[in-house]
C-alpha cells in the first residue's frame, strides 16, 4: 500500500517551522485601542489543580519526586483554599475583571472557584486538565483528546465555551495550533514574544496570539529569579511606564500572570494591589480580557 502523502501543515510541523513570519514592530500599523487608551492591560490568573498521587512540578523538581509530595501539594493547594479568595477580594477593591487560565479539573475539585469567578463576569480559557500533566511529548490523539475534554467540561461549568488557551506550563508540539484552531480556540497566549496580538496561519485557519509574560509571571519571578515582593511591585510599574510612554505612539498590551498560592500569599498581595492600584490612578488604560483584546484587534481589520 502506497505511503500517504503529508500535508502541508504536516510537511512544516516536520521541518519545525513557525506558523508566522517575523514582522517587526516598527513595519505594523500602529494599533488604536478603545477610547484613546495607551495600554490593553489584562491581568491573568491561573486557576490549577494538581494530583496528590503525583510529585508536585514547582522549579526547582525535587530531586527524588517524592510521592506523596505533602509539602508541596499543600503549597499548592493554599492557592485554591484561600489564595484565590484574597486576589478575588483585591480585584473586586480595584474594580478589575480577570480572565482565568482554567484547568479543567478544576470544575470537579473546586466548583465555588467557579461560581465566584462567574458571579464577576471574569473569562475563561482552557489551560489543560491539570498541571500535573503538560502537553510536552503527547501523540496527536492523546493530545486532541485532552483539548477536547478540557473545553467539553469548562464549557458544561462555565455555560460558554472558551475563547481562548494557555497550555500547561507554556508546553507545545508542532500540531498544538493546528488542534487548538479545530476545536474553535480563537487565541493563544503560549507565545510571550510580542507587545502587541498578531496572527498565527495554521493550515486554513487563524489563531490569535494574544501577549502574556513570563516577565511579569509571579510563577518566574518569586520561584526562579527568588525576587522579593517589593521588587515584583516595582517591576509591574516600570514595565507600565514604559508601555503607556510607549502607547501613545501605538497601543500596546499589559499581561499580568498571577498564581494564587504565590500572590495570594498576604505579604505579596500587598505589594500586588499597590502596583495594580498604580496603574489604576492612569486614565488612558483598558482592562481587558484575553477575548476583548482579540476581538478588537481582529476588528481593526487584521486577518
Amino acid at each position: 500500500m502506497p505511503a500517504r502523502k503529508r500535508s502541508d501543515r504536516e510537511s512544516q510541523a516536520a521541518a519545525g517551522s513557525l506558523p508566522y513570519p517575523y514582522v517587526p514592530i516598527i513595519e505594523r500599523p500602529p494599533i488604536a485601542w478603545p477610547d484613546d487608551a495607551q495600554v490593553a492591560v489584562w491581568v491573568i490568573i491561573n486557576v490549577e489543580h494538581y494530583q496528590y498521587d503525583l510529585p508536585a512540578p514547582l522549579p526547582p523538581p525535587s530531586p527524588d519526586k517524592p510521592v506523596p509530595d505533602v509539602r508541596n501539594f499543600a503549597w499548592l493547594e493554599y492557592g485554591a483554599r484561600v489564595g484565590i479568595w484574597r486576589l478575588m477580594d483585591m480585584l473586586d477593591r480595584l474594580g478589575i475583571r480577570a480572565t482565568v487560565a482554567l484547568n479543567s479539573a478544576v470544575c470537579q475539585q473546586y466548583p465555588a472557584i467557579l461560581a465566584q469567578g462567574k458571579k464577576r463576569g471574569w473569562e475563561f480559557m482552557g489551560h489543560g486538565i491539570t498541571n500535573s500533566r503538560s502537553l510536552r511529548g503527547l501523540p496527536l490523539e492523546a493530545e486532541r483528546q485532552v483539548i477536547a475534554e478540557t473545553m467539553e467540561t469548562i464549557s458544561k461549568a462555565v455555560g460558554e465555551r472558551p475563547r481562548g488557551w494557555l497550555s500547561p506550563g507554556l508546553t507545545e508540539n508542532f500540531h498544538t495550533l493546528d488542534l487548538l484552531a479545530g476545536a474553535g480556540i480563537g487565541y493563544v497566549a503560549d507565545w510571550c514574544n510580542d507587545d502587541e496580538p498578531y496572527p498565527m496561519k495554521v493550515g486554513r485557519k487563524t489563531i490569535y496570539s494574544v501577549p502574556y509574560t513570563v516577565e511579569l509571571n509571579d510563577m518566574g519571578s518569586f520561584l526562579t529569579f527568588h525576587m522579593s515582593p517589593q521588587q515584583f511591585h516595582q517591576n509591574i510599574v516600570d514595565q507600565f511606564d514604559v508601555l503607556y510612554e510607549e502607547g501613545a505612539q501605538r497601543g500596546k498590551v499589559m499581561a499580568i500572570a498571577l498564581h494564587p498560592f504565590l500572590t495570594g500569599q498576604p505579604y505579596r498581595s500587598r505589594y500586588l494591589e499597590l502596583a495594580l492600584g498604580y496603574i489604576r490612578h492612569h486614565s488612558r488604560v483598558w482592562w481587558a480580557t484575553g477575548s476583548e483584546i482579540m476581538e478588537w484587534y481582529r476588528g481593526l481589520g487584521n486577518p
